[in-house]
């Protein structure tokens, strides 16, 4: 049996979610009248604390279209530098929002007010109107970290001083909303708009939501429209979906607790470098040093071999994430996997 962790993206629907994906009562989502795809906007827009909702077959869709919901051409975006939106969505915000995102720094993907108040443009024709502030909870770069709640205060604080917008990347806020145990309405409140994955954490094969105020949600659902987003019978998607926020949120806890788990083992194989204490979430990072003459590709690949799965996401820098589909027998596996691939790369 493989175990892949490269990704919470991985996952396959359940046996119950292909049920009730299955008996999906449908219509055209693009003339408005799936019943389900209605429900589960109604549902998510409610979970986080917001007038209305769009259903999106994306996360990189969800963020685009909020982007350019709450901006116009030429604005200018401020967003952490190790951020989804500057790093995985292939240019979007140049290419369909026409704006410039200025990066901010921090550990742990996370900057503050202090950050945004230096960043915020002159009122002066020479520059871009800063425009947008985007948080991503947890932050996927930042090592799945979750962003403190006063930290979110006051960088919200900042840029309601500035008269700025903001927008809240939640791609895994529920790993969040369970690792704080506060309710993702907390978590999302004080931004004008707010997407979540259904395919990550949660375990739906496709799909995102955006939720926010009436006005802002008509301008994604006609950027959604605009940008090809737009489904016909999506409710066979959303009756997944609504499964998962009703059967695989709590559940996020087994998965952070593998994580630990998977940390702790890996600190303990020599020449393999992890902060085991800052593993907050789902993900795992850890690092190779020198002495083990394995870059992360060549370990990943010696993985794979093996049956384990994991992503290099730098020359000597892994990622492993735990997710429905991964169980704690798994973990003792995937690191004596890890042990064998690294003894093997010192030739031992």
């Amino acid at each position: 049996m493989v175990i892949d962790l490269r990704s919470d993206t991985v996952t396959k629907p359940t046996a119950e979610m292909r049920r009730v994906m299955a008996a999906a009562e449908v219509g055209d989502d693009v003339l408005g009248d799936d019943p389900t795809v209605l429900a589960l906007q109604d549902r998510f827009a409610a979970e986080m604390g917001k007038e209305a909702a769009c259903f999106v077959p994306s996360g990189t869709m969800g963020n685009q279209t909020s982007i350019r919901s709450l901006t116009e051409p030429g604005d200018e975006v401020l967003a952490h530098a190790g951020s989804h939106i500057i790093h995985y969505e292939t240019g979007a915000p140049a290419a369909l929002c026409g704006v410039m995102v200025r990066p901010l720094a921090g550990p742990g993907g996370m900057f503050d007010a202090a950050d945004i108040d230096e960043a915020v443009r002159p009122a002066d024709a020479h520059y871009p109107r800063t425009r947008l502030v985007v948080v991503e909870n947890t932050s996927n770069r930042g090592g799945g970290s979750v962003w403190p709640m006063d930290r979110v205060g006051r960088v919200l604080a900042a840029a309601a001083r500035h008269g700025l917008r903001a927008h809240l990347d939640g791609a895994r806020l529920w790993n969040a909303s369970v690792a704080l145990g506060v309710p993702c309405r907390d978590l999302a409140r004080g931004f004008d708009t707010v997407t979540c994955c259904f395919s990550k954490g949660l375990g739906a094969p496709a799909g995102s939501a955006v939720a926010g105020d009436r006005e802002s949600i008509r301008r994604v659902h006609r950027f959604r429209k605009m940008f090809g987003g737009a489904m016909r019978q999506a409710g066979i998607l959303a009756a997944a979906a609504l499964h998962a926020m009703e059967h695989h949120v709590a559940r996020l806890a087994e998965d952070h607790a593998n994580a630990r788990t998977l940390a702790r083992g890996l600190a303990g194989i020599s020449g393999i470098a992890v902060d085991a204490g800052a593993v907050e979430t789902n993900m795992v990072f850890f690092d190779l040093d020198e002495s083990t003459g394995a870059t992360a590709a060549a370990l990943c690949a010696s993985l794979d071999r093996a049956g384990v799965r994991m992503l290099p996401t730098a020359m000597r820098r892994v990622r492993a994430v735990c997710h429905l589909d991964v169980t704690a027998a798994m973990i003792p596996r995937a690191v004596d996997a890890v042990a064998q691939a690294v003894a093997t790369a010192r030739g031992h």
